[in-house]
């Protein structure tokens, strides 16, 4: 309970119960002098008070929908107050507002649920893994970067004089993620008249949408396009499955695009994708040239499975996949003798034994062949390059950068993809 010296005493309020909670708070609202909130909780409060029949009580009443006005008022002169807040004040609420302009001794804070965990209970929808972004005042690159990491589902507070709802479908849109989640916005939760609805368009969007509205995106449980609908290549990212302690840590769709292209891939031989992650570009590469013989190694503990069923999605069949360290593969000669010695080679990650890959790489290589090394920085490239002169005849180098158009309003906005050095050696 708060001390007399508490002088805000806030309360979090669930809507959805609005006239039993004045009841069941009446003694510390009693002992009040002044009642501040939301007009629109401030309203229901009045009503409750007349239809109590109770006259005798002389509250001061300021609203909180003008901020600073509510906090000069406040400060002007002290008298025991009750901040009532929908949900809890201290998570996107008045609390830290409070917190900044008054020291805690003279603050109590009373939490309710929470506008996403009313919406929560009204799907019947665990929550305690979701994750969560708020949009007040900000612009729309949290969102971007949270949606990129494929959560399974996210909480999106809305900002509705910053296109709210609405504005966030058109985004996902523009990444090609509408496919993958279900839109839900929660207007006026708790309230007599609050709204649920699942937006699978923009026609969807009702055109009296109240401000005071959330949206959840939940991760689609759905079977995926058949192998025969994908294109050749060029597979849209969200089409593999992923690492879900990394996500979204692939070879993205353009730059896997220009490493087929610099593989020069022959109708038959061995492939090695080295570093493979998800598998996207070998496996890719088993599409266009069907009869190649796929050998993925990856060091991640379960990539074995990811790549197993990133082929399955694209209806393809690796000839081996092994779960190790690349460089103790290699030295151990544990690469069978049917796949010893490559005609393509995809070297991705490595990290500092990269240049140790290469050297080993080198050495079972028997014929005409090409390797291709993405990177990230520029710095190893000397060293790279060095040891690739020893054996290659043909050494080239390139940087790829490429852009994605974000819906912004009406608007578009480029949004960079990380560049890539793409180090291509040619054995003759």
């Amino acid at each position: 309970m708060p001390e007399e010296s508490n002088q805000i005493h806030v309360i979090g309020i669930d809507t959805s119960c609005i006239e039993s909670f004045f009841e069941a708070k009446k003694i510390p609202i009693f002992k009040a002098e002044r009642i501040t909130g939301p007009k629109r909780i401030l309203d229901s409060f009045k009503i409750w008070l007349k239809d109590k029949n109770i006259k005798n009580h002389k509250f001061e009443f300021i609203c909180t929908d003008k901020l600073k006005d509510f906090i000069a008022l406040l400060k002007k002169k002290e008298k025991k107050t009750i901040v009532f807040s929908g949900g809890d004040p201290l998570w996107f609420g008045i609390g830290r507002l409070l917190i900044q302009n008054f020291p805690l001794s003279k603050l109590y804070f009373e939490p309710a649920a929470t506008s996403f965990q009313l919406a929560f209970s009204r799907l019947g929808k665990p929550w305690q893994n979701t994750q969560w972004i708020s949009l007040h005042g900000r612009d729309f690159l949290p969102f971007e970067k949270a949606i990129k990491k494929f959560p399974s589902s996210l909480v999106v507070l809305t900002d509705s004089n910053n296109g709210g709802a609405k504005k966030v479908y058109k985004l996902l849109k523009s990444l090609e993620l509408e496919g993958k989640y279900d839109f839900w916005t929660f207007e006026r939760l708790g309230y007599l008249n609050e709204r649920i609805l699942k937006i699978s368009c923009t026609d969807d969007f009702p055109i009296d949408l109240d401000p005071l509205h959330l949206v959840i995106l939940f991760q689609k449980e759905k079977p995926l396009a058949s192998s025969e609908e994908l294109p050749l290549f060029g597979i849209n990212d969200s089409v593999f499955l992923q690492n879900s302690d990394c996500p979204g840590l692939m070879t993205k769709k353009e730059i896997r695009v220009q490493i087929l292209a610099e593989l020069n891939l022959p109708k038959q031989g061995i492939i090695w994708d080295i570093g493979s992650g998800v598998g996207s570009i070998g496996l890719e590469a088993l599409r266009i040239s069907p009869k190649l013989k796929l050998v993925s190694i990856d060091k991640r503990i379960g990539s074995k499975n990811i790549i197993e069923e990133n082929a399955r999605r694209l209806g393809v069949n690796p000839s081996l996949i092994i779960e190790d360290e690349a460089l103790n593969i290699l030295k151990e000669k544990r690469i069978t003798h049917n796949f010893i010695h490559p005609d393509r080679v995809i070297i991705g990650g490595g990290g500092s034994k990269l240049d140790l890959i290469i050297k080993e790489v080198l050495k079972l290589i028997n014929s005409a062949c090409i390797i291709v090394v993405p990177l990230i920085s520029l710095k190893s490239i000397p060293k790279l390059e060095s040891i690739l002169k020893s054996k290659v005849q043909k050494l080239s180098i390139s940087q790829h950068q490429s852009y994605r158009g974000i819906s912004i309003g009406e608007d578009i906005r480029l949004s960079p993809l990380n560049p890539v050095f793409i180090l291509k050696g040619e054995i003759q």
